[in-house]
């Protein structure tokens, strides 16, 4: 099993989990969250004084899936997350080890 991470531009997050659907995944974890890349923020004005926006909007999304799984999953996301301009995202792809439903004691594959 691998845990996918993709950090994504906020708006793109509805195409990536319609993407997702189609391919059969269910479930998901979003998360807003800040930063940056080689963006490195942007200045903005607000009431006519220029301050820097250092950490830029983003959402994060996870998913658990079986390991063949992975290389449909991050064509997915690329194809329903990029712009092709600068802050598009990344994806992180980890190994694990164990999964458990709570409810009904599942674990790993069956618990996904």
């Amino acid at each position: 099993m691998k845990k996918v991470e993709a950090v994504i531009k906020p708006f793109k997050l509805e195409d990536v989990k319609e993407g997702l659907a189609e391919i059969g995944i269910t479930g998901m974890t979003v998360t807003e969250v800040k930063g940056y890349g080689r963006q490195q923020g942007h200045s903005e004005l607000y009431r006519g004084a220029e301050y820097a926006v250092d950490f830029l909007p983003k959402i994060k999304i996870e998913v658990v899936v079986p390991a063949d799984e992975v290389e449909n999953v991050i064509e997915k996301i690329i194809e329903n997350a990029r712009t092709g301009k600068i802050g598009d995202g990344k994806i992180f792809v980890t190994d694990i080890e164990k999964v458990v439903r709570i409810r009904t004691g599942e674990t790993d594959e069956e618990a996904i």
